[in-house]
C-alpha cells in the first residue's frame, strides 16, 4: 500500500476526488498528509473532514522555493510518504522534492499537454487560452513532475469536445467533473499497482 501526500493551493476539488477515491478503495494507497501552499485555501477543510494531518507551507516563510521543498521532504518523510500528488498546487516543485521522489511526484493539468501548458497556465487561463485559439478538443493531462513547467512524462489524457457555446467556465466545469477528477483517481490506482 502506497502512502500519498497531496499538495494543494486553492479549493481542493481534485483532492477531494481523491479522497473520495479511497473512500471507495479505488487505489492501493493512503491519503496520509497534506500540504497547503495558501492558509485559506478550502482543500484544508476537506482534510480536516476528512482526518488528514494538512500543513500550511506558504512562499512567504521561506528564503526560497528549495527551503520551503526541504520543509516538506520533512512533513513528507515523517509521515512514510512514497508517492506525492500534486491537485492544482500552484508551485514549482524543487531539487530537494524532486531528487528525493523521482518518478513518483505526479501532477493533474486541466488541458492536453503539451499543449497550454508552462508558466501562468492554470485555472481558467487554460481554458480561456483553449477557447481563444478556437481548439476543437481539450482535456486534462496526468504527467509526471520534473524540473520545469509541466513538461514532464505524460502518464495518461483524456479529451472532450470543446462546445460552440463554451465558456471558460463551463469548458472548465465539464472537464474537472468529466475527466480530470475521474483520470487523477484512476492514474494514482495505476501508479499503486506499478
Amino acid at each position: 500500500m502506497r502512502n500519498i501526500a497531496v499538495m494543494f493551493s486553492g479549493n481542493g476539488t481534485d483532492f477531494q476526488a481523491l479522497i473520495d477515491g479511497a473512500n471507495m478503495s479505488k487505489f492501493d494507497g493512503r491519503i496520509v498528509v497534506a500540504v497547503s501552499s495558501s492558509p485559506t485555501a478550502y482543500g484544508i477543510e476537506r482534510a480536516k473532514s476528512a482526518g488528514i494531518d494538512c500543513y500550511v507551507c506558504k512562499k512567504s516563510d521561506y528564503a526560497d522555493e528549495p527551503s520551503r521543498d526541504r520543509a516538506v521532504l520533512e512533513i513528507f518523510e515523517r509521515y512514510g510518504v512514497d508517492l506525492v500528488v500534486l491537485a492544482g498546487y500552484l508551485g514549482i516543485l524543487t531539487e530537494p522534492l524532486l531528487s528525493r521522489y523521482p518518478r513518483a511526484i505526479i501532477n493533474i493539468h486541466p488541458a492536453l499537454l503539451p499543449k497550454y501548458g508552462g508558466k501562468g497556465m492554470f485555472g481558467l487561463n487554460v481554458h480561456r487560452a483553449v477557447i481563444a485559439a478556437k481548439e476543437k478538443t481539450s482535456g486534462a493531462t496526468v504527467h509526471y513532475v520534473d524540473g520545469g513547467t509541466d513538461t514532464g512524462e505524460i502518464i495518461m489524457q483524456r479529451a472532450l469536445d470543446v462546445r460552440d457555446d463554451d465558456t471558460p467556465e463551463s469548458l472548465q466545469k465539464r472537464i474537472l467533473e468529466t475527466i480530470e477528477h475521474p483520470l487523477l483517481v484512476e492514474a494514482v490506482a495505476a501508479l499503486c499497482q506499478a
